[in-house]
């Protein structure tokens, strides 16, 4: 399932994948704290989000909670950062990113089980 979530969008649905479902008043509330948002701009973020298919929302209280996963647009925003810089090639991207050869020896053996997985 593809969505683009700009980086507004994404505040609002860290705070759903954290908590689950929470009513809109109460998502205000957390993005005010946390990085000093009022009530509109949070509501509007909301009504995005909704529109885009990533919240869903209930009644009573518009009760919000995350319809999409954060693999789900973690896997979007990966495919399409692969298509626009690497051509959609995986392996021009996996050569760029290794080729930092500052990955520790941790990183490269959980890398090499990830292959290996793949493989099935």
């Amino acid at each position: 399932m593809g969505m683009k979530l700009f980086d507004s969008e994404l505040k609002v649905m860290e705070v759903l994948w954290k908590e689950g479902g929470l009513p809109a008043g109460r998502i205000a509330k957390v993005l005010k704290e946390e990085i000093g948002w009022n009530r509109n701009t949070t509501y509007t973020v909301i009504k995005k989000c909704i529109e885009k298919g990533a919240v869903k929302r209930d009644e009573p209280n518009f009760m919000c909670s995350a319809a999409v996963s954060r693999e789900q647009v973690q896997n979007y925003e990966t495919e399409e950062l692969i298509g626009k810089m690497f051509g959609g090639s995986k392996e021009r991207f996996f050569a760029a990113f290794l080729d930092e050869k500052r990955l520790s020896k941790e990183e490269i053996e959980n890398l090499k089980r990830m292959v290996m997985e793949l493989d099935g």
